[in-house]
């Protein structure tokens, strides 16, 4: 384990997530945490809103029959629509969806994004356009979040995967490889990977990227040779653990295969669930940034704890250097390992009072939960996460009130 000797301040950050980015309006340029604010809304002050109005038609009136069919077969087939081209139905478009759409694909850096009803559905949408195009073996790089890795490893979608470390990556690869597969970083026990590196030992195949720990914020894979980012946007995006959503984050060509695939499987998100998804990008990256700090001292507090062996950080654990070059901040996702094994992880648990003892991440409060028998629960053995481990999501509480709680439950 490498100790980072001075760790990332939460106000430091590389130029590349923060130097001017080009937005959708007149070419007026801005940075992050100001286009995380207006993407998606540059029409608004034309329409005379200030708030982007949400489309709930399930369905939309057709001219004629000629026009409809017409509209139906170019949406059902992956395209944008045309100007003044009817919708035709929800499930192959909808404007609010569309508008989250385009304000994530500005904070990734992408041509363009398409939104699913949750982050397994994103993931799967992928996989099966992988299928579609006879490219169904995936390499893919543990650890991994545990439902992706379960639809990998039993082969649901007809896909075959090889795992791979980062450095056996390029000998993986087969002549039908669609797709490499990883996270970073990733889930639960905080690993880093080097993005370009796997871009370039993976050549011609495409790179996918799971982003949800990171965010825009501290990482954009797309600047780094990703052709593919992923998020499960229920997490950090929406960071109230109130709606569910995935996104996914990409070129043009291959966004019209995802919408495609969206259009034909039905794994469509709601327009409501659009709407509090862009919503949540506006405080984005001041909800990771403070989180980020907040992680900082209760992964320091936990390094010195005596029933801690183990703490997983990656402002702790980086031998690549990568915090600071690859990402512009360790985030606020870690997990550690607690002395006396399952039983002992077990009760602390269940012994927090503060923190929720619950799966998912990325939210306004505290959240801690047990990989191995939960979210990482079909995960095969040799590839699950030890039984001493334990996931903790830092919120917005004040440290010291969360290193109280952890406290008294390892006690």
């Amino acid at each position: 384990m490498t100790t980072v000797a001075t760790p990332l301040s939460p106000t430091r950050s590389l130029p590349t997530p923060t130097e001017p980015v080009e937005c959708n309006a007149e070419h007026r340029t801005a940075r992050l945490a100001t286009r995380a604010v207006h993407a998606g809304r540059d029409d608004l002050t034309a329409l005379g809103v200030h708030v982007p109005p949400i489309d709930l038609s399930t369905t939309t009136p057709l001219p004629d029959i000629a026009t409809g069919g017409a509209a139906y077969e170019h949406l059902a087939t992956g395209a944008r629509p045309l100007p003044a081209q009817p919708l035709v139905y929800q499930r192959l478009w909808n404007p609010t969806v569309d508008r989250f759409e385009q304000a994530l694909a500005e904070l990734e850096r992408a041509e363009e994004a398409v939104a699913f009803a949750t982050g397994m559905a994103a993931m799967s949408a992928t996989l099966l356009a992988c299928v579609a195009a006879g490219q169904r073996h995936i390499v893919a790089i543990r650890p991994i979040y545990g439902g992706t890795d379960h639809i990998l490893a039993t082969g649901l979608l007809g896909t075959e995967v090889t795992w791979a470390r980062p450095e056996e990556v390029a000998a993986a690869l087969r002549p039908d490889t669609g797709l490499v597969v990883l996270e970073t970083p990733a889930n639960p026990t905080l690993d880093l990977v080097d993005i370009a590196a796997v871009v370039r030992a993976a050549g011609e195949v495409p790179v996918l990227v799971d982003n949800t720990f990171a965010t825009p914020v501290l990482q954009q894979p797309l600047t780094l040779g990703a052709s593919l980012v992923l998020h499960s946007a229920t997490k950090f995006i929406g960071g109230h653990g109130d709606v569910l959503g995935g996104v996914v984050a990409t070129s043009a060509p291959w966004a019209a295969r995802l919408r495609q695939m969206r259009a034909i499987t039905g794994g469509l998100l709601h327009p409501l669930a659009a709407y509090e998804l862009h919503r949540g990008l506006q405080t984005l990256p001041v909800r990771v940034r403070a989180a980020q700090q907040g992680a900082q001292v209760v992964a320091d507090w936990l390094a010195a704890h005596p029933a801690i062996t183990q703490v997983y950080y990656p402002g702790r654990q980086d031998p690549d250097g990568l915090v600071g070059r690859q990402m512009s901040g360790p985030g606020s996702m870690l997990a550690f390992a607690v002395r006396g094994g399952y039983a002992a992880a077990s009760r602390v648990a269940s012994g927090c009072r503060l923190v929720t003892h619950a799966v998912s991440l990325g939210g306004v409060d505290s959240l801690i939960q047990h990989p191995a028998a939960l979210t990482h629960r079909p995960v095969s053995e040799e590839a699950r996460p030890h039984d001493d481990v334990l996931r903790l999501s830092v919120g917005l509480e004040d440290p010291e009130d969360l290193i109280a709680d952890l406290a008294r439950a390892l006690a």
